[in-house]
């Protein structure tokens, strides 16, 4: 009862209280792991802007008592209440807040002059509030809730017997520890008043206020500048926790800076991540950007699985500081994307998620180089081609949103893909714009194609074909490519390259491709050009003799599998009376062996091998050739040992033969 006079007084009064056993590879997977074995989602992709919320939250304002939390016997029991300021987007006279039932006891619900409101609460995990009367668009309503946090386990808010009392709430568990409208597109500021025993040290958002010590007890009272979402409302606090604070200059004023505070336990060596943190902080900058809040924070917690990108106060396991470059940029990226631009719903996940993960293999090359770069993507890309569970990166499964193949490996190497497509230059500056846009994102909430639309307006050119074969189609392409040479006589010599997908699970994928071309004589050469339809046919003509043609040298395409480079050559320039096949040659063959056939005029050719039971394995040719004599080198290294066929269809002539596999 004195509690809740207490809070009373802070609310009404003007004299309020004013006071200052994994291992991974790297942060995504780390960041993976630890949010997909959390909150269960209650209503997945809402939409920010239909149909519109009957009301917009500007502000909660929540004073915790969670002194006996850090006190043995330890308790996750508290009380605590939350004043809620809320704009009306339509007439309404009832308010539906998000509270779980058996983790939040709802004691009391009034107005913010005292008068109090019937509301209820019960199952379903909502708490209506009848409001005094009607309001209509654009007024606003206060409204205070005195609750009490049951002594559970929610994986929300949590106490161990380390000292740590903190939040961890990604994607809807804000609603476990206070009443609010839990979604990620309703950004509000967020005010957290705590009393703890004075020897804890706790972080929040925002900044610190000011906190105010009397005997043996501690209010810390933080504000957020900036608005958030329920999801990144944090506190962590420990007893007897290390406080270093460490000053950001910013890169357009270096008079200027911004405090980087960080939490850490005895014994615990956080020097490599303040130094790793300015640098990241620095180039973060450059890049996107300079960092958006007036204060950020990084909280080491023994027991925490995992990293949380809390808006301004990162949680971060303390394995993560053994290995700064593997998991502090994917969480510190967050706070650019993720928490300045947040996901307008978890259908958009991959703005945050997969954002984060390719600024780490950015990161990965402003310290160690492209190669780094490159192989970090590679090593998303392999694991991604390994583990694919065949959904698309948008409106992914609710039961796996934080699946590191989709949200995280396969989203960061559509980045990178959509770096090659349109080029360094382009790609980073609307990267940077898409970030420095405080009309529609800065600070706000993104969906996918709003986010299109701004990359396609910077760009000159409209993607949406990009992404939408990317992040709005499962799967990924499968090439099966050929090509072939011809001597056209004179020393001058012809390429016809033949771009095949042959995919049943997604759409043809339109790219642009890269050929590199090698030569009897004299360098490689490269050549770049968009391959936009299936089945296409490409011919490049030169004056010394081509040997040999590498598809996408530089694996560019990431996300691909294109386990067969067939080399057709025109061995003769000599017109073939008839069409023929001949026996491939070696048979028995491992693994190479050569196929030739005849093609007296120009033909559209299938040459295609099969099985004993008349399953076709892979098509050797499918594409138009010239007259000659043509031989092609068939790799069965995939195969298992036995019988096969092979048969050709040109014009109305078709033949098949027969070869052997022996490993």
């Amino acid at each position: 009862m004195k509690f809740l006079l207490f809070i009373c007084l802070l609310f009404i009064s003007t004299n309020f209280i004013n006071s200052q056993d994994k291992y991974f590879i790297n942060g995504s997977e780390f960041c993976s792991y630890n949010k997909s074995h959390r909150h269960v989602l209650i209503d997945l992709f809402n939409s920010p802007k239909t149909p519109v919320h009957s009301y917009d939250v500007l502000n909660y304002k929540l004073n915790l008592d969670i002194y006996n939390c850090f006190k043995s016997p330890l308790t996750r029991l508290f009380t605590a209440g939350i004043l809620i300021t809320l704009k009306v987007d339509s007439t309404l006279n009832v308010i539906q807040l998000d509270a779980t039932y058996n983790r939040l006891m709802i004691d009391s619900v009034c107005l913010q002059n005292g008068l109090s409101l019937n509301f209820s609460h019960d199952g379903s995990n909502i708490l209506t509030v009848n409001l005094d009367r009607t309001y209509y668009i654009n007024e606003i309503v206060n409204i205070i809730v005195y609750y009490t946090h049951y002594n559970v386990s929610d994986n929300a808010f949590n106490v161990n017997s380390s000292g740590f009392v903190y939040t961890d709430c990604e994607p809807e568990g804000a609603r476990k520890w206070f009443p609010c409208w839990d979604k990620p597109y309703d950004k509000a500021i967020v005010d957290i008043t705590a009393k703890v025993p004075s020897n804890v040290k706790l972080g929040s958002n925002g900044r610190l206020a000011d906190s105010t010590v009397i005997a043996d007890t501690i209010w810390y009272h933080w504000i957020s500048r900036d608005p958030l979402s329920t999801y990144l409302v944090v506190i962590t606090g420990k007893v007897n926790y290390n406080l270093d604070i460490l000053w950001w200059h910013k890169l357009s004023n270096q008079n200027d800076s911004v405090p980087l505070r960080f939490y850490y336990s005895t014994g615990e060596n956080i020097l490599p991540a303040e130094n790793a943190i300015l640098d990241m902080t620095n180039f973060y900058s450059q890049l996107f950007g300079e960092m958006p809040f007036e204060k950020n924070g990084f909280c080491s917690v023994s027991t925490y699985p995992g990293g949380m990108e809390n808006q301004t106060l990162t949680t971060m396991s303390t394995a993560g500081m053994d290995s700064i470059l593997s998991y502090y940029p994917h969480e510190y990226a967050h706070q650019w994307f993720g928490d300045m631009i947040t996901c307008g719903t978890w259908a958009d996940i991959w703005l945050n998620e997969s954002f984060a993960t390719y600024v780490e293999s950015l990161y990965n090359e402003h310290v160690g180089g492209y190669n780094a770069y490159k192989a970090h993507l590679t090593r998303y890309a392999n694991y991604y081609l390994s583990n694919n569970p065949g959904w698309a990166i948008y409106n992914p499964p609710f039961s796996d949103l934080f699946n590191t193949a989709i949200t995280y490996y396969k989203g960061a190497c559509v980045l990178h893909m959509l770096r090659y497509t349109v080029g360094d230059s382009l790609f980073f500056t609307a990267f940077k714009a898409y970030a420095e846009d405080t009309a529609n994102f800065k600070y706000k909430c993104a969906v996918t194609d709003d986010y299109v639309a701004k990359i396609s307006s910077v760009a000159g050119q409209d993607l949406t074909w990009f992404f939408e074969e990317w992040i709005k189609e499962p799967n990924h392409p499968v090439y099966q490519n050929s090509y072939g040479i011809s001597n056209l006589g004179g020393g001058n010599w012809k390429v016809n390259f033949y771009a095949y997908q042959s995919q049943i699970n997604t759409v043809f994928h339109q790219m642009p491709v890269v050929l590199k071309f090698s030569f009897t004589s004299g360098p490689d050469t490269s050549i770049r050009f968009m391959n936009d339809f299936n089945n296409q046919t490409f011919t490049f003509n030169f004056n010394r003799q081509p040997i040999s043609v590498v598809f996408d040298p530089d694996n560019d395409i990431l996300l691909k599998t294109a386990t067969l480079s067939v080399g057709i050559k025109n061995i003769s320039n000599s017109i073939p009376d008839k069409f023929a096949l001949y026996q491939n040659e070696p048979n028995p063959f491992n693994p190479m062996t050569n196929i030739t056939f005849d093609i007296p005029q120009k033909s559209y050719v299938k040459l295609t091998v099969y099985d004993l039971l008349g399953r076709n394995i892979i098509s050797l040719v499918k594409g138009t050739l010239d007259v000659g004599k043509h031989i092609i080198n068939f790799n069965g290294s995939t195969l298992s040992s036995g019988l096969y066929f092979y048969k050709i269809e040109a014009g109305n002539f078709t033949e098949t033969k027969k070869m052997l596999f022996l490993k």
